[in-house]
Parts: structure tokens; C-alpha cells; sequence
């Protein structure tokens, strides 16, 4: 069983080269400063509050604001990653951020922030889905965990160096100091893109690539509903992290901004080498001859049972032993990254790729307008986070029925016209 799972892995590589390492590192560097500029607000939202005198809703609604446009813009998104050449689609992306989030620096109120997180959302949206579809077009499953792992890593190692680097500079500087350099870091982002990526194809794999499926197919696909739910439940608990942990350490467990900026960096780098080796493991596994429905349903299942036990937990500790409880968390996070966008390559199939992962990120991303959002009022109402921690563990618990029970196998959806993953690489260049 295991020799003919292998050999039909090394059959399936065929002449695939892989995905050049160097595309994998830029790519990932962009993923980093997408999740450092989402999540800066946060970072700032102790001072950010004090001075522009906000209540926890409009703070609330500030934190979500993002997700507002990055969320239904993801179909946008995935229709451009189809249709023009991705290299283009992408930059363009980056460069819209990039001016947003140096502009928050400069901002005077409530109203401003408030369209400058939903510029950001819009700019910051074309990143998974132009992401999404290279991975199916030019990789095999064996490398898909590993690829997407390192990837995926800079959504810890982002919020890492941002609440790092930008709590200290912060400190020392002012958030306002904090907004317009990091939007100057993220603009020369594009000049290793284009160097690394101007001898690539990275637009049509081939001839058979033509045939694009549609959203409506994807919506039919019960595989889509596994994936989507699921990735939606996982979020909600992750972002409930990402957006609340600066406030929540400050406010309710009295660190000071420069402990806040420590314990927060401290807790993203855990999720991020995590993602990063459970990528690795993840493909090592596959390799060995296991079945990428078990190797990438057991990190999946792994992880929101993990996260789902200590969320719970820290709804009954202090906040000090919080900090530590989150910490594990973060490692059950890292089992799930890399799984999420690496099932979804594998169930829709380079035809499919772009718009998929567009509607996928969709549903996943609507966690981050709700789970802020409903944080906030639980903050509020309460005058605590043990309610807000409770939902936040229930909501990963649930994450193991979509992906456990609505995804029968992780393998290729087979499309109307029989349309099956492409047999060769488009991208050109060595490893």
C-alpha cells in the first residue's frame, strides 16, 4: 500500500521541476508584510484609542474594517489571477497597501483610519488567490505542504516582526512614525518581484489551461463547502488573536506596550516556525506514502481540537498565564496554515485554482469583519474576555466537522469536461 501510494507520487511528478525556491521566498516575503500592514492597527490600537478617543465598538469596527472590502473583493481577486498576467495583478495589489498603510500615519480621525483599512483591504486582496493558482499550476502534492508552509509562515512571522519592531518603534517614535515606514518597506517589495519573476510564465500553463471553471461550478462542489466553512471557523479563532492580543495584554493584564510588543512577537513566532515545519512534515509524510486525505485531515483535525482546548482554557486564568496558554495555541495554528490553501490547490485543480481560492479566502476572511466585531461588543457588555474566549474556542471545535466530515478526500474535483490537473510546469528558471 504504502510502495504504490510512492510510486504514484513520483509518477505524478512527471517533468514538474517544482516551484523555484526563490519565487517561494518572494512570494512568502509578501505574505509577511501583508500580514504585518493588517495587523499594525492592532499593534497601535492602545495608543491609537487613547488619542483619538475611541470606544472598544469603534475600535471593534476599525479592527474588522480590513476585511470589509479584502473579504468580497477576494472574487475580484480570483477572476483578475485567471485573466491577466499575475505578475501585474499582484504588484498592483502591493502597491495599493503599500500607500495605504503609509497614510494612516497622516490620518486625523475615526473616518479617515476607517477608509484607509478598507483601501488596504482591497489592495491586500489579490495575494492568496494569484497565490493560490501558481501553487496548481506548478507544483505536485508532495510539494504543496512544504511550499505553502514557508508561505504561509508570514502570517506569524509578520505579526511578529510588526508587533515586535512596530511596538518598540512605537514606543520610541509614535504609532504615526510606525504607519508611514512600514508603508515604505512594503513599496520595495516590488523590486524584488519583478527581478525574480521577469524570465517566468506565470500567466497560462498551457493551451489546456484555457478552460476556466466558473464560480457557480465551485459553489455546486460540496468540497468547496468543507473547505470554506472550515477555513471561516479557523480564522475566526486565529483573528480573534491577531486583532484583540495587543489590547487585551495591555487593558486587561496591565503590560506595558514594550512587554505587549515582546510577549506578542514571541507568540507569532511560535505559529510561524510551526507553519513552516509542519509544511515540511506534512509533504515528508505524503512521500513516505501516505494519502494526502490522511496526512492533511489529521493536521487539520489536529489542530482545531488543540486550539479549541486552550482558547477554553485561558477564559479561566489570569491573564499573565494567558499569554502562555496562547502560546500553545499558536503551535496548533501553525498545524493548520499550510493545510488549508494546500487542500484547496489539490481539490480545484489549476482550471479552477484562482477563482477557488478568491471564493475560499472569501468565506475565510468574513471571520475577520465577525470576530473583531463581536469581540468587541462582548468587551464591552461584559467588561471581560471570558465570554470572548469561549466563542472563540467553540468556533475552532467546529472547524473539525467541515473539514473532517464535508470533504470526503482531498483529491482533484473532477469538472464537467473531466478536467484534470496539468501535466507540465510553465515556470522557467532552476530551484
Amino acid at each position: 500500500m504504502a510502495g504504490s501510494a510512492k510510486s504514484a507520487v513520483e509518477a505524478g511528478t512527471g517533468q514538474r521541476q517544482g516551484v523555484p525556491s526563490r519565487l517561494v521566498l518572494v512570494i512568502g516575503l509578501a505574505v509577511l508584510l501583508n500580514y504585518i500592514d493588517r495587523g499594525n492597527l492592532a499593534t497601535a490600537a492602545p495608543l491609537l484609542q487613547d488619542e483619538l478617543s475611541l470606544s472598544s465598538t469603534e475600535m471593534g469596527v476599525l479592527l474588522s474594517a480590513f476585511f470589509w472590502v479584502y473579504a468580497p473583493a477576494q472574487l475580484l481577486a480570483g477572476w483578475l489571477a485567471h485573466r491577466f498576467d499575475i505578475r501585474i495583478v499582484l504588484a498592483a495589489g502591493v502597491a495599493l497597501w503599500a500607500a495605504a498603510t503609509a497614510l494612516t500615519g497622516l490620518a486625523g480621525g475615526f473616518a479617515t483610519v476607517f477608509a484607509l483599512r478598507l483601501l488596504l483591504g482591497l489592495g491586500e486582496s489579490v495575494t492568496f488567490p494569484c497565490w493560490l493558482l501558481i501553487l496548481a499550476r506548478h507544483s505536485v502534492e508532495h510539494e504543496r505542504g512544504r511550499a505553502n508552509g514557508f508561505v504561509s509562515a508570514g502570517q506569524g512571522f509578520g505579526p511578529m516582526l510588526g508587533t515586535l519592531f512596530g511596538g518598540l518603534a512605537m514606543a520610541r517614535f509614535g504609532w504615526r512614525v510606525m504607519f508611514l515606514g512600514l508603508g515604505i518597506i512594503t513599496l520595495l517589495w516590488l523590486w524584488p518581484w519583478f527581478a525574480v519573476t521577469r524570465d517566468s510564465a506565470l500567466h497560462v500553463a498551457n493551451e489546456d489551461d484555457r478552460r476556466q471553471v466558473s464560480y457557480l461550478e465551485i459553489l455546486q462542489r460540496r468540497e468547496f463547502w468543507g473547505a470554506a466553512v472550515g477555513q471561516f471557523l479557523v480564522n475566526y479563532t486565529f483573528y480573534f488573536v491577531l486583532t484583540w492580543l495587543p489590547t487585551f495584554l495591555v487593558k486587561a493584564g496591565g503590560f506595558s506596550v514594550s512587554q505587549m510588543a515582546g510577549i506578542g512577537a514571541a507568540i507569532y513566532a511560535v505559529y510561524g516556525v510551526t507553519t513552516a515545519l509542519a509544511g515540511t512534515a506534512s509533504d515528508g509524510w505524503i512521500r513516505r506514502g501516505g494519502s494526502p486525505t490522511r496526512v492533511r485531515k489529521t493536521f487539520l483535525l489536529t489542530a482545531g481540537f488543540g486550539a479549541a482546548v486552550t482558547v477554553a482554557c485561558c477564559a479561566f486564568v489570569s491573564p499573565g498565564a494567558a499569554a502562555w496558554m496562547l502560546g500553545i495555541t499558536a503551535v496548533f495554528f501553525g498545524l493548520s496554515s499550510p493545510m488549508i490553501f494546500a487542500v484547496g490547490a489539490t481539490l480545484a485543480g489549476p482550471h479552477a485554482a484562482g477563482r477557488w481560492g478568491g471564493a475560499q479566502n472569501l468565506a475565510g476572511q468574513l471571520a475577520g469583519v465577525v470576530s473583531p466585531l463581536v469581540t468587541g461588543f462582548i468587551v464591552e457588555r461584559t467588561g471581560g474576555y471570558f465570554l470572548a474566549f469561549t466563542v472563540a474556542a467553540l468556533a475552532s471545535l467546529l472547524s473539525m466537522i467541515a473539514w473532517g466530515m464535508l470533504i470526503p478526500k482531498v483529491a482533484s474535483v473532477q469538472w464537467d469536461d473531466g478536467s484534470a490537473p496539468l501535466p507540465g510546469l510553465a515556470v522557467h528558471g532552476s530551484p
